[in-house]
């Protein structure tokens, strides 16, 4: 089965706590700190992979996660690190924050590689909270958060010539003839429910054709396969416009042009801006009852620049002269970047917020602080030491905990709660 299209959440380690830990040494007060910091936690990384075809690995499997930090160990030991866990991806994928609708990065060329979610830091052990005053500090710092996030990942094929036309005019048939692929070919529309690729051997050189089915009128509002397939479109170089120019279903060949031109263009404007080349199909059974429509399309096509190449997929007749001619033309088509508006790592990781203490009232007696920066001090108080419990509270009454409190009505006797431990407040 084709996947083009799966949405997963991922998570990167948590950073490893620091250790409290003291050595054993005479006239040292405690025997003084040595507890080691944590690990940090282990990265997120999408890799994108030639071998790869589909996104199907993610139709079953949605939830992604790194290896945590280890924690610190005594005798200034570090924590192991958390291993990165390592995503691939088909090339040709693009990686999407879905919060903001973003793209993170264009997985482009086989080997490319994001760091999508950073893991976090390991905690400091207590070695490092000793001073001139507090010489046995029994806390130590609790790891960084982990890192979640749901992205949306979307392949669009990588290919050098997508033939494009209204179902049943032989786009199937030319890429059976042209390469190896061997995709489904039958009499009636939609016989192609998924895009095929196949390679092109012509001298010693070669390209990658695709075979984009599905286009159809209100093809641009995902109307028959619209969107599945139309994505599929905007990393190809050269467009070749197959039409049956025979009339074999009682269609008109330049409506029929007019017609996937036009929704081409309502889901992309850029697109009418690649090169386009028209394979005239169906050429073998034209005779003098139909033959006025060959002449009228061709005549409107090359009044309005396009090259027209009579074929017939079916006898494989004129395909080496449409082949020879794209192969010339992709030597001279540099590859087109497609140009997005891209995610903001820089701004996502400062979290302006992180260090914001944020106050609110529960009831008449009972008010609640909340932060970031503060939950990682709170897991990193040792209420059972003065030291470690006055450290919390100092950065509370430093950050403006408490007069946030105050603005929104505390008054002495009330309880304040951080998280899940509460104290009564008393103003000194």
């Amino acid at each position: 089965m084709f996947v083009d299209r799966a949405k997963i959440t991922i998570i990167s380690g948590k950073g490893g706590n620091g250790c409290v830990s003291f050595r054993r040494e005479p006239f040292v007060p405690e025997g003084g700190p040595d507890g080691g910091d944590g690990g940090d936690g282990g990265d997120v990384i999408f890799q994108a992979d030639g071998n790869m075809r589909t996104l199907m690995d993610f139709r079953y499997k949605r939830k992604f996660q790194a290896e945590n930090g280890h924690n610190g160990m005594k005798r200034k030991k570090y924590g192991k690190q958390g291993k990165d866990l390592i995503i691939k991806v088909p090339t040709g994928t693009l990686i999407i924050d879905t919060e903001s609708g973003l793209v993170m990065k264009d997985m482009v060329k086989n080997g490319d590689m994001l760091i999508a979610a950073k893991g976090g830091k390991g905690g400091r052990g207590n070695v490092h909270f000793k001073n001139s005053v507090r010489k046995a500090p029994n806390f130590a710092e609790a790891g960084g958060f982990a890192k979640e996030r749901t992205i949306t990942l979307e392949m669009k094929l990588i290919a050098d010539v997508g033939l494009v036309g209204f179902p049943n005019v032989g786009k199937s048939t030319i890429l059976s003839v042209a390469t190896s692929a061997r995709p489904k070919i039958a009499n009636y529309h939609f016989t192609t429910i998924e895009p095929n690729l196949g390679v092109v051997d012509i001298f010693d050189d070669s390209f990658v054709m695709a075979d984009i089915a599905g286009i159809i009128e209100g093809a641009h509002q995902g109307l028959g396969l619209g969107h599945e397939f139309l994505k599929h479109i905007q990393r190809t170089r050269i467009l070749v416009h197959v039409v049956d120019v025979s009339g074999s279903e009682g269609r008109d060949p330049v409506s029929d042009f007019e017609k996937i031109n036009e929704e081409l263009k309502l889901y992309d404007e850029s697109l009418m801006k690649k090169p386009m080349v028209i394979a005239a199909n169906k050429i073998d059974i034209v005779d003098e009852n139909n033959r006025d429509l060959y002449d009228n399309f061709k005549e409107y096509a090359e009044k309005r620049g396009y090259r027209v190449f009579p074929i017939s997929a079916a006898i494989n007749k004129g395909l080496k002269e449409l082949i020879g001619y794209l192969s010339e033309m992709l030597k001279d088509l540099p590859q087109e970047e497609i140009d997005y508006e891209m995610f903001d790592f820089e701004a996502d990781d400062e979290d302006k917020d992180y260090r914001i203490i944020h106050a609110s009232k529960i009831d008449d007696k009972t008010y609640e602080l909340k932060g970031k920066q503060l939950e990682k001090i709170f897991n990193s108080t040792n209420f059972n030491d003065s030291s470690s419990y006055h450290y919390l509270l100092n950065y509370i009454e430093r950050n403006g905990g408490i007069k946030k409190l105050k603005n929104i009505g505390l008054q002495e006797g009330d309880i304040v709660k951080v998280f899940d431990y509460e104290f009564e407040y008393f103003d000194e």
